[in-house]
C-alpha cells in the first residue's frame, strides 16, 4: 500500500513541476488585464481531455513510427531539461506565440496547462508508472489548476512576486533532476535495444523433437518386438538341433 502512494506522490510532483500553474499564476493576470475572461471549469476540462487523449493514444503514435517507449523518454529527458533551464534562468527557449484573439481555451488549457511539456512527460512517464497512477496523478494536478484557476487574487496576495518567482526556481531545480533521472534509466535499454539476438541452434539430427516423440516410440517397440521373435525363433531352432 506505501509504494502505490509513493508512485501516485511521485507522479504528481512530476506533472506538478511540468504543468507549473502557480508559475504560470502571472501569466493568468496578464491575461484577466488584457479582458481574457478565464473560465475555470472550462479550461480544467479541456486540458484534461486533451493531456487523457494523448496518454491513450501517445502509445499508438510512437508505434506508428515504431519508436520505443524508453527512446522517447531519452528525448523528453533533453526537452525537460531545457524547460528546466527556462525556468531557473529566466531565458525563453521554447516559443509559444498562439492566436491572442480566441477564447481563453488557447492560451491557457492548450498551450498552457496541456502543452508539450505535459504529452512529452506523461508519454515518458508511462516507461516507469504503471497507466492507472498517471491517470489519478493527473486527475489531482487538474484538481490543484481548477482551484489555482478559481483563486487567482487570493494566490497573488498570499505569495506575491516574490513567493512565486522563487518557488519557479525551486521547481525548475526539481524539474532538472527528474530530466537527469529520466536519461540515465532510459539510455541503458536504447543502447542495447538494436543487439543482435542470439540464432537459435539448429536442433541436431539425432535429437527426437517432442511432435516426432510418438512415431519414435512405436518404431522402438516394433524393432523390439521383431527382436524378441528372432530370439523366439533362435532358442526354438537351439532345441529341436539338441533333440
Amino acid at each position: 500500500m506505501g509504494d502505490i502512494f509513493t508512485q501516485i506522490f511521485s507522479a504528481t510532483i512530476v506533472l506538478f513541476a511540468i504543468i507549473d500553474i502557480l508559475g504560470s499564476t502571472p501569466i493568468i493576470l496578464n491575461f484577466q488585464s488584457r479582458g481574457i475572461v478565464v473560465k475555470p471549469m472550462q479550461t480544467t476540462l479541456v486540458s484534461l481531455g486533451i493531456m487523457l487523449l494523448f496518454l491513450f493514444a501517445g502509445d499508438w503514435v510512437l508505434q506508428l513510427f515504431h519508436v520505443t517507449i524508453e527512446a522517447f523518454a531519452v528525448a523528453g529527458a533533453f526537452i525537460l531539461f531545457f524547460m528546466a533551464l527556462e525556468m531557473i534562468l529566466d531565458v525563453e527557449i521554447f516559443k509559444n506565440n498562439g492566436p491572442k484573439e480566441v477564447s481563453s481555451i488557447v492560451p491557457l488549457a492548450f498551450p498552457l496547462v496541456a502543452g508539450p511539456g505535459s504529452f512529452v512527460t506523461l508519454v515518458a512517464l508511462r516507461a516507469e508508472f504503471p497507466l492507472w497512477v498517471l491517470v489519478v496523478a493527473l486527475l489531482l494536478n487538474l484538481i490543484f489548476v481548477y482551484a489555482v484557476l478559481v483563486a487567482t487574487d487570493p494566490i497573488r496576495r498570499f505569495f506575491g512576486a516574490g513567493g512565486i518567482y522563487i518557488m519557479r526556481k525551486f521547481f525548475g531545480v526539481i524539474l532538472m533532476a527528474i530530466a537527469v533521472r529520466l536519461f540515465a534509466t532510459n539510455l541503458h535499454a536504447v543502447l542495447h535495444s538494436d543487439e543482435t539476438k542470439p540464432v537459435e541452434e539448429k536442433v541436431p539430427a539425432a535429437v527426437v523433437t517432442p511432435e516426432a516423440q510418438p512415431a519414435a516410440t512405436i518404431a522402438l517397440s516394433d524393432a523390439d518386438t521383431a527382436a524378441s521373435e528372432s530370439l523366439t525363433d533362435e532358442e526354438a531352432g537351439s532345441t529341436e538341433s539338441a533333440d
